[in-house]
């Protein structure tokens, strides 16, 4: 009966080993998926083109709600 016991307490100790291991390599691999998702991301042109059109509609949006500053500037330049 101790035998038992025995064998069920390495078992339980190297499964538990395994699924620490199991786990560990899956959260690993996530956060390499999450991070280089990320940096493929950061390269993208998608990012550059919408601050890009984000400055052009502010100017435009600057512009329309005060003439009065344009027409300084042009008078001015």
């Amino acid at each position: 009966m101790n035998n038992q016991y025995t064998r069920r307490e390495v078992f339980c100790r190297n499964t538990c080993h395994d699924l620490k291991r199991f786990w560990e390599r899956e959260i690993g691999k996530q956060t390499y998926y999450r991070e280089s998702e990320e940096h493929r991301l950061g390269r993208s042109a998608l990012r550059k083109l919408r601050e890009e059109w984000k400055q052009k509609l502010e100017t435009k949006l600057r512009l329309r709600n005060n003439p009065e500053d344009t027409e300084k500037r042009t008078n001015v330049g």
